[in-house]
């Protein structure tokens, strides 16, 4: 398998870290080499957080410079578009179009931009959007949108969903792990 670049990009408590975790015991269980990096913004006051994964059968670096991602799986509509340069031009955003005001339009200095999903599929952009709070919430928890963006994703690789589940098993809680589990089929369904 040739090198896939994955960006994961999200606010601050979203569970990017978790999902990239996901996503690189997945790799590894299928024979994968693979290397994560986590690039903190101001994660604990909801700011944008960004981690990188790559997998492939031979990776020499876990960043992921602009032009290069395959995937950017987005938690937050706005981060998609914070993001979208660094997506190769066949590569293909994957977001959640729940909307969460950054700061600056918390406090009024900044409006939320409209249509910004729209706007990057006018340019061009392959975008796979869903609303994963909805299928979160219908898996039990608010708290499984991350998951359910990693169940969207899993669609796009050769990596059996018994890998997955067996990832999954390996990442998360005994105690939440029913809830993802259903979180995750609602995603790739």
């Amino acid at each position: 398998m040739k090198t896939t670049n994955i960006m994961i990009v999200g606010v601050g408590g979203q569970g990017t870290l978790l999902a990239s975790r996901l996503i690189g015991q997945a790799g590894l269980k299928a024979g994968y080499e693979v290397k994560l990096s986590e690039v903190h913004g101001m994660s604990q006051r909801g700011g944008s957080v960004v981690t990188y994964v790559k997998l492939g059968d031979q990776v020499y670096s876990p960043v992921i410079k602009e032009g290069e991602a395959d995937f950017i799986i987005s938690f937050e509509k706005l981060e998609a578009a914070r993001y979208a340069d660094c997506l190769k031009k066949d590569g293909r955003i994957i977001t959640n179009i729940q909307q969460i005001d950054p700061m600056p339009v918390i406090t009024g200095a900044a409006e939320y931009p409209e249509d910004v999903l729209e706007k990057l599929e006018e340019k061009g952009v392959a975008i796979d959007k869903m609303d994963a709070l909805s299928l979160a919430m219908e898996a039990g928890t608010s708290l499984a949108v991350n998951i359910v963006l990693m169940g969207r994703l899993s669609r796009y690789f050769d990596i059996s969903e018994e890998i997955w589940m067996e990832a999954l098993e390996a990442v998360v809680k005994p105690a939440f792990i029913d809830v993802n589990k259903k979180a995750f089929a609602l995603g790739r369904a």
